[in-house]
């Protein structure tokens, strides 16, 4: 019992226990095992004393608890270690959150694609407003990030058509510069009656990663 109490104290002390539990719930115990011994080996490196000569009182501190750290985990058996960490936490997988990307432009597709399947969310990929609507149909994101001039179908009808579905669908629009004054002035009703987020090309991908996570956590 006293092993179980330390080793949640030293997790938590070296910032590895939340961090544990959660790749649990999202991967199981194969992958529990495997974050924890490989947090230790990589720990022991970064903050052995002779790395960190300005530093070498906090690594010292630190060794001594990955040491302990060590010395119980020699005394665990897995099921022991997965059972102490996992206590009072569940099993369960999170539904990622689903994003539809439409844009026709093919390198800011992978670029978009990317970033947010490193963030964790579901992604798939429309080419125009035809082709979202359909993915759209079959996907049923949390989220349409779309762009606004498309060939077929522009931004704008795709989400009327949208809103057919799903009158509370989310959606962000990816806008730019607009040579096509009524569109944009479609867009500015759009955006003032609904309350959809735009980002303005060219954008941060932080200022965009921020709005999405933001617009998400709402109601």
């Amino acid at each position: 019992m006293k092993d179980r109490v330390d080793i949640e104290e030293e997790l938590r002390f070296l910032g590895l226990l939340d961090k544990a539990r959660e790749i649990y719930a999202e991967l199981g115990s194969k992958a529990l095992l495997s974050y924890i011994k490989s947090s230790y080996r990589l720990l022991s490196k970064v903050y052995h004393p002779d790395l960190n000569p300005k530093n070498i009182d906090k690594a010292k501190i630190t060794q001594q608890r990955l040491n302990r750290l060590s010395n119980i985990l020699s005394h665990m058996r897995d099921e022991e270690l997965i059972e102490s960490i996992t206590k009072g936490a569940k099993k369960t997988r999170k539904r990622k959150k689903k994003i539809l990307i439409v844009e026709d432009e093919f390198g800011l597709q992978e670029t978009f694609r990317d970033i947010f399947l490193m963030e964790g969310y579901d992604v798939r990929i429309a080419v125009d407003g035809l082709d979202g609507y359909k993915i759209y149909c079959q996907f049923e994101p949390d989220l349409v990030f779309t762009d606004v001039i498309m060939p077929k179908m522009n931004g704008l009808e795709f989400v009327r058509k949208l809103r057919e579905l799903n009158p509370h669908i989310k959606v962000i629009y990816i806008s730019g510069f607009f040579g096509i004054d009524k569109l944009k002035r479609e867009l500015d009703e759009d955006i003032l009656r609904y309350g959809y987020p735009t980002l303005s090309k060219p954008f941060k991908v932080s200022q965009m990663l921020d709005l999405v996570k933001n617009y998400l956590e709402t109601c």
